[in-house]
């Protein structure tokens, strides 16, 4: 299971599931998240019953933290090309309670380190709202650099938003 300094990421199951399902319910955490029609706490557990296992092309880890153990978020490498060595990023914290204090940036680094030392990748990309300070921020501390702006194609609470394309080379990883 790869480590940091204040997480570990492990894999999701079905026991994951109520966590899951509170999340993406609360519009606190989905602020700057793309999110889904409401569901059932069953209907997340089926989800991650049935959930394809881990692969190379879609990776979903846990992000607990190593001081208690809690599950605080979910960290994903996907949409993963071995032809051409680049994985997508997403990630967010859930327990508001670990926001603010490095979980995030962490859990960001050690995915990252992850990606492109146990899979050989040689670039992580990731897009973020631009209103979205807090994850850009945590993003630019582990290497990340804007690569592109995408206009207007986030929507929340009637309006548009730009988002940020961000772009982490294997040598760039602080």
């Amino acid at each position: 299971m790869p480590r940091g300094e204040l997480v570990i990421l492990r894999a999701m199951g079905p026991q994951d599931a109520e966590a899951l399902w509170r999340w993406n319910h609360d519009p606190e955490v989905m602020r700057w998240m793309d999110d889904n029609y409401p569901g059932t706490v069953e209907s997340t557990r089926a989800f991650l019953a049935d959930r394809p296992r881990n692969s190379y092309g879609d990776l979903l880890l846990g992000i607990e933290s190593r001081e208690d153990g809690t599950l605080i978020g979910l960290v994903m490498l996907h949409d993963t090309e071995p032809e051409k060595g680049i994985a997508t990023l997403d990630i967010y914290l859930g327990e508001k309670a670990y926001w603010g204090r490095g979980y995030a940036t962490d859990a960001v680094r050690t995915a990252c380190r992850y990606g492109f030392e146990d899979m050989r990748l040689h670039k992580v990309t990731l897009t973020v709202v631009t209103e979205n300070h807090a994850a850009r921020a945590a993003y630019e501390k582990v290497g990340f650099v804007e690569e592109g702006r995408l206009r207007q194609v986030f929507r929340r609470d009637g309006d548009w938003y730009d988002m940020f394309t961000m772009g982490l080379l294997r040598d760039e990883l602080r």
